[in-house]
């Protein structure tokens, strides 16, 4: 079958190639992928410039959807002709005190799919049978294979940090990320403030339909003053820093209230420089948040499910296997949004 594989370290080194179909384990599931989502991290693992660990060669491509085509004799929690998406923390130790906490996501052994293990830029992948999560039927391919990053940002938004009615989130950087970001802080009742770039004008105007309260390029206005006004001095409750920027972590950490929360979702792929001080002035609470757990896949699905996001709408550009330079290329400039693979 062919996939899109990174075949050796180093910047490049990704190319569509003949690789083995593969075999079906006794506790693991044989999918016949649909729909793989391109991510940021997949143009860092072809830069060679992320620090999850990546083991060439092997198929990348790692948020995806599909149909079970077969499974091994232990498995009891999927079957045959299911439609399902699933998780990507391919392997963990299953010892560590963050693996016996339910942290699998901070296991120092962790391998993810699509980086240690073959992924979902093929026409067929195999996953641990734990890993499986089953699509409801009113969840599409296309938008199962954008349940992953959501679970990533519920994770953030749900598990790390704490969002109520009464708060006012700011999101930083109006990406896809950012976009469900947004929804899911509105789905928690919050008032939601989403800034961006001039660039990011048709995603801004996105914003604002999906319920964002109020749009802010930074290029155009004062994202301080807006925030003061907005909150009456106090500042913002929560920010979830989507960007990966410089800028969008330097303004998230001005715009937070004193004792706020400050939520690290986007990568910036190298070091960067901040007025990190503010975190003591303002006792800001900081954390970063990596990849996903089974709870935060859980509150993806169900708030997916009942419709309190909408992840159609992001989905508007689709491309072949063999298109994939293309597509990689549309990401990295900015252009749509969440940048789909077709693979049948």
């Amino acid at each position: 079958m062919k996939g899109l594989v990174k075949y050796e370290k180093g910047p490049g080194n990704m190319r569509v190639m003949d690789m083995p179909e593969p075999i079906c384990g006794p506790d693991s599931v044989k999918i016949r992928v649909e729909y793989t989502g391109i991510c940021g991290s997949d143009l860092h693992i072809r830069a060679s410039d992320i620090a999850i660990p990546v083991n060439p060669p092997v198929i990348t491509g790692h948020e995806f959807s599909g149909v079970v085509t077969e499974v091994g004799d232990e498995v009891t929690n999927c079957k045959v002709g299911d439609r399902v998406t699933s998780e990507t923390a391919y392997s963990y130790c299953g010892e560590c005190y963050n693996c016996k906490s339910g942290r699998y996501n901070l296991c120092n052994d962790r391998k993810v799919l699509g980086y240690w293990y073959n992924g979902a830029f093929a026409p067929y992948t195999m996953v641990p049978s734990r890993n499986i999560h089953i699509l409801p039927d009113n969840i599409s391919f296309e938008e199962g294979a954008m349940i992953e990053p959501m679970a990533c940002v519920t994770h953030a938004a749900m598990n790390l940090a704490s969002i109520d009615s009464t708060d006012t989130v700011l999101v930083t950087g109006p990406g896809a990320i950012g976009l469900i970001a947004l929804q899911v802080a509105k789905s928690q009742g919050a008032k939601v403030i989403v800034s961006g770039t001039s660039v990011d004008e048709p995603r801004l105007a996105l914003a604002r339909e999906l319920g964002a309260d109020v749009t802010v390029d930074v290029l155009k206005e004062d994202l301080e003053q807006i925030v003061a006004r907005e909150t009456d001095g106090i500042g913002v409750d929560v920010v979830l820093e989507c960007s990966g920027s410089e800028k969008g972590s330097e303004s998230g950490l001005k715009a937070v209230k004193k004792q706020g929360q400050f939520v690290q979702i986007g990568l910036a792929g190298r070091p960067i420089t901040l007025p990190f001080d503010l975190v003591c002035y303002k006792e800001i609470k900081v954390t970063g948040s990596l990849g996903s757990i089974w709870s935060s896949w859980k509150k993806a699905i169900h708030l997916l499910e009942r419709g309190r996001v909408n992840l159609k709408v992001l989905a508007q550009d689709t491309f072949t296997l063999d298109e994939w330079e293309t597509a990689f290329e549309k990401f990295e400039k900015k252009e749509g949004l969440k940048i789909l693979i077709k693979q049948q």
